[in-house]
């Protein structure tokens, strides 16, 4: 019997969605064109929210222990501190994970890789998708490792492959956006003389632009990111020699070792569709980011959970095929508000002349440490930067309001004694949530259908996170309030349950 599930690319993405099937017993087999899993640092933030995924497959705090929990952002212009903010608590109460944690994407990706094989399961390195069509039987793909081809049938493709992608391409989706102007250069580094503190972001400003300095790996390895200031060579002839005295200048400190250096574009870009027929793209695949806030690999991760229960519950025959169609209806409004929103923020942070000069001055030196001070701008910060503030509002799966939860909306996390309200999510399945009291004709309906009823005591952090007493709340594999219904909507509350 072939695979279900053919996955190309073995990047945060694919491996992510690997790891998700495998829990909901969906075989498959993930395929990468590269020889191993990345060498180099690239995406280095790790938010929340995908924490939070990560909690669901039960290895959260150990990626963490990996990483290095950044506590606080530097802005300095000239040499000189002219602000702080303090990242620690930033999301106190609102996520298990209240802070932005930073790690490698090469130490992240061999992390799940080696979860991957944990399991017994085998990535299949040095291989290529060619091309696929589809036909009523599902797809047939054609494989490449090296001199030897194959051919082989899976229910459904799920390219994972990158700006590149070759599902993507043989889809004939078009990928608009643009590419920034400047050329940018990143190094991992290591430094001497009056260091930084280890968990500390800092932004270097002066008039030639900015430099951002940040931990990357608990060995004291440093990443710096700037602009490439004008040279007489090709971008491709730049050697890091080349950058050290500016680099050098911008931070004020001495590189006395340097790990990795590339220079590159930065691009923006979001596909116009999704999926077609059996074929979906996710990640980088589809959509493409400023770096502005660490928020393109968190959202390739987000796809990849999105996707997968829905596969999953399609595959398993548990829902009608139809609901495949929310995937794209779901995830591509969340990517293409994201791309113009970092779009924004990059252009003032790069901006050059007065404009830029004086967005840089204002808005990081002044504005912004002044706003965070209070409690409900640093709230809402949070939610923002760490995607938590992510909802699937009125796109079709999602039914019903009461108070202020709406379906389609993150679960709100909230601690319950020792434990939280997360921990019965750990199951990727459909479950219902009652916070007070359930009734007993519920009770009766959730045990004869073997379904998950979690009753939580009624408290003012209940209250305050947004619940309703007694409330009926359908909660979706990932998180998210598929539907919610007051105590006094009984017909309601069984209508759904009875056609779910």
């Amino acid at each position: 019997m072939s695979k279900e599930v053919l996955i190309t690319g073995a990047g945060p993405a694919g491996l992510v969605l690997a790891l998700r099937l495998e829990k909901h017993g969906i075989p498959f087999r993930i395929i990468e064109k590269n020889s191993g899993p990345g060498t180099s640092s690239r995406a280095l933030v790790v938010h929340a929210r995908t924490l939070e995924y990560y909690q669901q497959l039960g290895f959260a705090d150990e990626l963490i222990n990996l990483g290095i929990v950044m506590k606080s952002v530097h802005i300095l212009e000239s040499g000189s501190e002219k602000a702080e903010l303090r990242l620690a608590d930033l999301g106190e109460g609102l996520s298990p994970y209240p802070f932005v944690l930073s790690l490698a994407q090469d130490v992240h990706e061999q992390f799940l890789v080696r979860k991957l094989e944990e399991k017994g399961i085998q990535i299949e390195w040095n291989t290529e998708l060619v091309t696929f069509k589809e036909d009523r039987d599902g797809i047939e793909a054609v494989l490449k490792k090296g001199e030897n081809t194959e051919t082989s049938t899976f229910s459904y493709v799920c390219g994972c492959d990158g700006a590149h992608s070759t599902v993507r391409k043989t889809l004939g989706f078009d990928f608009p956006g643009g590419t920034y102007e400047e050329l940018f250069y990143v190094a991992d580094v290591k430094t001497e003389g009056q260091e930084h503190e280890e968990d500390g972001f800092y932004m270097f400003i002066d008039e030639k632009g900015f430099c951002a300095y940040i931990p990357v790996r608990t060995t004291g390895m440093r990443r710096i990111v700037g602009i490439v200031p004008p040279q007489e060579v090709p971008a491709s002839s730049i050697t890091f020699d080349s950058i050290r005295p500016y680099a050098e200048e911008q931070i004020g400190l001495s590189i006395k070792e340097v790990n990795w250096f590339s220079t590159y574009k930065v691009h923006h870009r979001v596909s116009e569709h999704f999926r077609k027929g059996r074929a979906f793209i996710a990640g980088d695949s589809g959509h493409i980011h400023s770096p502005a806030g660490g928020q393109g690999m968190n959202t390739g991760i987000g796809d990849a959970v999105n996707l997968s229960w829905k596969l999953a519950a399609a595959i398993k025959g548990e829902a009608h095929p139809d609901l495949l169609d929310t995937y794209e209806s779901e995830r591509i409004a969340f990517a293409r508000l994201l791309v113009s929103t970092t779009d924004r923020v990059f252009k003032l942070i790069t901006g050059g002349g007065l404009q830029g000069k004086l967005v840089r001055k204002g808005m990081f030196q002044a504005v912004l440490p002044n706003l965070l001070r209070y409690r409900a701008v640093r709230r809402k910060a949070f939610h923002l930067l760490s995607q938590t503030r992510i909802s699937y509002r009125g796109l079709g799966l999602n039914e019903g309001r009461v108070g202020k939860l709406h379906s389609g909306d993150r679960l709100p996390w909230i601690q319950i004694g020792a434990s939280d309200n997360y921990e019965t999510l750990t199951s990727l399945n459909w479950q219902i949530h009652v916070y007070g009291t359930a009734s007993d004709s519920l009770r009766t309906f959730a045990l004869s259908h073997s379904l998950q009823l979690a009753e939580f005591q009624w408290t003012d952090k209940a209250k305050k996170a947004g619940f309703t007493k007694d409330a009926v709340y359908w909660i979706r594999p990932d998180g998210h309030i598929g539907f919610v219904f007051s105590k006094e909507q009984e017909k309601e509350i069984r209508a759904v349950l009875n056609t779910n």
